[in-house]
């Protein structure tokens, strides 16, 4: 008994120590005078909390239409949505640091004969956010990095389970992303009970078709993918790029596509199915363009209204949901209303909230309207191509600054190819309107 309470005794003032930090940390920041939820101006739990649960991206949306452009996430972190500041914060010139962080042939060809089975499946209900991840995921990715397929596609399924693990391991890096010392004590850690997903299949299928490449370079000399680029560039630079850096090079290449592109392309067929209009609209322009099969992006990215549904998909589901954190400099940050964040602070933008700004996409910017990027009927020249440059401008989907996503161009080459093709070849209507 004297050791139970000994044991809630210590335990007792520990917690009173933990505490009083917490309350002088509190008292002592120059952040906390700015709007947010009282119990993130004490630790970054409450945020750790948020994303564990799913609710950050709407969280964060209904606190910015609350508070405005400024919210406090954490003890050291603040929210932004003033469009003005994207190109402070997320510079080329990189001021503001990143916070430490967890046209195919493929496509054209190969992907030709098991398009044309999908005759023998008419009328009957497809599931058409497998095969977009089966497409976009590691299949495609694979092609481009090695000349070697996964086999998604021609399996029709989710191959040793790795796009289930995808989504786990990216839900893993939000959560933990939040407080990232802990993912020493958990993924990082030996001896923790609870097994964390990972990318160890992927990475391992990258390091077999590395070693068969450099045994065979002859049979692949001729092979068009970034691997015969990366083993260019050791060749070229020795001292800087090792085996293990061109395997490390291929294994970002895999993960940094999985699942994001396929996200944004899942939601781009949603609200157009959802919306018979949009898809009349598009299905008219691309039969009229008489694309070939499967389309090739020199022309679909002619074709305005596609471009549209894509530019609005982008801007309406983007696939990063939580603020893209840079850390303050030496100079501070100073906000549009007179206040100055000091050196050190965290912050950053969500796309998520920006792209919501209704002072930027106007009154409907809660709406999926492709005709936003359009110039409106009474609207003149010179307005319009404001307008036009500010939410081009304000646009996050692909990151922003010195930072921003070296695959950009990849993927919307890979987001205008297959929406053309699948809507222009076939008629598609979701199973449950409603």
């Amino acid at each position: 008994m004297g050791l139970a309470k000994l044991l809630v005794k210590l335990f007792g003032v520990a917690l009173a120590v933990l505490i009083m930090r917490y309350v002088v940390s509190y008292l002592r920041s120059s952040l906390k005078g700015l709007p947010g939820p009282f119990l993130a101006k004490f630790s970054d739990v409450w945020r750790f909390w948020n994303h564990y649960t799913w609710k950050h991206i709407e969280t964060q949306k209904k606190l910015h239409e609350q508070y405005g452009d400024v919210v406090q996430l954490g003890p050291k972190t603040v929210s932004l949505s003033d469009p003005n500041l994207l190109k402070t914060i997320y510079t080329t010139r990189g001021t503001f640091i990143k916070i430490c962080a967890l046209g195919s042939p493929f496509i054209a060809q190969e992907l030709d004969p098991l398009m044309n089975d999908t005759d023998a499946s008419k009328g009957k209900t497809c599931d058409i956010a497998d095969w977009i991840s089966f497409l976009i995921t590691l299949d495609f990715l694979g092609d481009m990095t090695f000349s070697k397929r996964f086999g998604f596609m021609e399996q029709a399924q989710d191959i040793n389970g790795q796009i289930n693990t995808a989504e786990r391991v990216m839900h893993y890096f939000s959560v933990v992303g939040q407080i990232p010392m802990l993912d020493k004590w958990l993924g990082k850690n030996l001896w923790c009970p609870i097994k964390f997903a990972d990318f160890a299949i992927p990475a391992g299928f990258c390091i077999q078709r590395f070693m068969k490449r450099v045994q065979n370079l002859e049979q692949f000399k001729d092979k068009k993918d970034f691997m015969n680029g990366f083993l260019e560039a050791k060749k070229e630079f020795p001292d800087l790029v090792s085996d293990n850096t061109v395997i490390g090079y291929m294994i970002i290449n895999i993960l940094g596509g999985v699942d994001t592109t396929a996200i944004v392309m899942k939601a781009i067929f949603y609200w157009i199915l959802k919306n018979p209009s949009i898809k009349a609209k598009l299905v008219d322009e691309l039969r009229t363009a008489r694309l070939p099969f499967p389309a090739n992006y020199t022309s679909a990215e002619q074709l305005p209204y596609l471009d549209a549904c894509i530019k609005d998909g982008l801007r309406f589901h983007p696939v990063v949901g939580h603020i893209l954190e840079r850390v303050v400099p030496s100079t501070g940050l100073r906000l549009s209303y007179g206040t100055t964040l000091p050196p050190g602070t965290i912050v950053g933008i969500n796309p998520w909230v920006l792209s919501r700004n209704k002072n930027v996409y106007g009154e409907d910017a809660e709406d999926f309207i492709p005709e936003r990027w359009f110039r409106k009927e009474n609207e003149d020249k010179e307005a319009y191509e404001v307008r036009f440059k500010m939410m081009k401008d304000a646009d996050m989907a692909f990151g922003n600054g010195n930072r921003a996503c070296l695959g950009r161009l990849l993927a919307l080459v890979e987001l205008h190819k297959v929406t053309a093709t699948i809507f222009s070849k076939y008629k598609i209507e979701l199973e449950d309107p409603e």
